[in-house]
């Protein structure tokens, strides 16, 4: 366990990070332009289809659906690195960050090779398989949330923490305004009337998930290029979900070392004691 100097060492590492995500905000708006283009240009039945799969990733607030991970293969990630056996999540919630920051890691380089490798193959195809691409790379991003949530000892299958999922996602797509408005509320997530209060934010998920896809703007604008769109669409698929991977990581690192802080679980050799 660490010792309380440690774990606001780590939080100030943290905070300076929350910090430097300061965007662009003229960049920001002007990478939205694309997607309106994109709108216009895109048969029917592609949009219905983007409509469609959206509408699973909303289930996933509901009920998890289909985008749910299995516990044991994420815990199984923990095998060598802790002396104790990883069975439950529980048992992850008293590791050091620094194991969790391990495997939340591991987690974000190996799951931003796959969505460079999606890109790539959707990016094949132009503009009609970008229109598939959003929606199987959203469900990438929630499968790897869930990883990293697992990875801190927290249960994605409550709904509760599929929330908390969900606004780290929305943190990774949100402009400066956007992301300190997110951190305000993940100050005090946890709390009951709090956790009533972003539920009843999340009915307009939709909209979440629209500033997802809005975020790809111009990096993604010459992926609408047949064959060529297959080194861009690499590109920015695996820039993209090292972003999203990056913020969970921190939001959750966050929430960890503020409930030991909070609950007072440090090293009896705590620095600030002797």
């Amino acid at each position: 366990m660490e010792t309380k100097q440690q774990l606001e060492e780590q939080l100030a590492v943290i905070e300076k990070w929350e910090k430097d995500q300061k965007g662009l905000w003229f960049w920001e708006r002007i990478g939205r332009l694309p997607f309106k283009l994109l709108d216009k240009v895109t048969p029917a039945f592609l949009q219905k289809k983007i409509g469609d799969l959206l509408d699973e990733v909303g289930n996933f607030v509901q009920s998890g659906g289909q985008y749910l991970v299995q516990e044991k293969a994420t815990l199984s990630k923990f095998n060598g690195k802790s002396e104790n056996v990883i069975e439950t999540i529980d048992d992850v919630r008293n590791l050091p960050i620094r194991t969790m920051n391990e495997v939340g890691e591991e987690l974000r380089t190996n799951r931003s090779r796959i969505a460079g490798i999606q890109g790539a193959t959707t990016g094949f195809g132009g503009i009609f398989t970008l229109a598939v691409d959003i929606p199987v790379l959203l469900g990438i991003s929630l499968k790897t949330l869930q990883e990293i949530a697992i990875s801190y000892g927290y249960n994605p299958n409550e709904k509760e923490e599929r929330i908390f999922i969900i606004k780290c996602l929305q943190f990774a797509s949100s402009d400066y305004i956007g992301k300190q408005a997110i951190l305000d509320e993940l100050t005090v997530y946890g709390e009951p009337l709090n956790n009533r209060q972003m539920i009843s934010q999340l009915q307009g998920w939709r909209e979440v998930i629209y500033t997802y896809r809005d975020q790809f703007g111009w990096k993604k604008l010459f992926q609408m290029i047949p064959i060529a769109g297959m080194i861009f669409g690499s590109l920015t698929n695996k820039a993209m979900m090292q972003d999203v991977a990056e913020a969970g990581i921190m939001l959750y690192q966050k929430r960890r070392i503020l409930e030991r802080l909070h609950d007072g679980q440090v090293s009896v050799f705590d620095d600030s004691e002797v």
